[in-house]
């Protein structure tokens, strides 16, 4: 299949459910799971301090340094498998890309609160690949303040590329919420470009 176009105002999203075969996402999954350098950050909400519900990893080129949530991160060197998903990636999106963030969700109790990839390194239209790994979850949009239009929900399975780009993070939030259902891990992988690298995205 191809990245097809999901109809939302004030936003630009393209959505492939079966990016990866099957047995290849799987691989991947294993693969990564097991290789990547996973930590469990500590973050502040509401004046108290709490792990985060997931395994996250930040990698990249030298200079793609980040920070959300409070958290600052130094890119760990791309490694192989992470660098070929970013050359696909890039030919499939007519994207660049100097970075990915990896979020292990280990089950369903492992989630992603209600957020905007806003930040000022990001620009002020970036566009964001979000490759899915293991098990489905659905993936949550709601409008911003200022836009009026009903939430949408998105089932991410394993294998499937949503790219997000243009005005859609300042218009829309997104969430992976938890659930109680019996569920194995889920890997997602937001490639994306932080600035402080000589070019920046483009798309057409």
């Amino acid at each position: 299949m191809a990245l097809l176009p999901l109809s939302l105002p004030q936003a630009d999203l393209l959505f492939d459910p079966a990016f990866l075969p099957a047995a290849e996402a799987a691989a991947l999954l294993a693969q990564l799971t097991a290789e990547v350098a996973w930590e469990q950050r500590t973050i502040r909400l509401f004046g108290q301090e709490s792990p985060q519900p997931r395994l996250t990893a930040w990698y990249g080129d030298a200079d793609a340094r980040y920070t959300y949530s409070g958290l600052a991160w130094e890119p760990r060197p791309w490694t192989p498998a992470l660098l070929a998903l970013r050359q696909r990636l890039e030919a499939a999106t007519a994207s660049r890309f100097n970075s990915v963030l990896l979020n292990l969700y280990r089950d369903g109790r492992d989630g992603m609160g209600w957020h905007a990839d806003d930040e000022p390194e990001l620009g002020p239209a970036p566009a964001i690949a979000s490759l899915s790994l293991g098990a489905t979850r659905r993936f949550r949009l709601r409008p911003r303040a200022g836009l009026v239009h009903p939430p949408l929900s998105l089932d991410l399975g394993s294998g499937s590329l949503l790219l997000m780009r243009g005005p859609t993070q300042r218009h829309w939030q997104h969430a992976l919420p938890k659930t109680t259902r019996p569920l194995g891990p889920r890997l997602n992988l937001t490639f994306r470009w932080v600035a402080g690298s000589p070019a920046g995205p483009a798309y057409s």
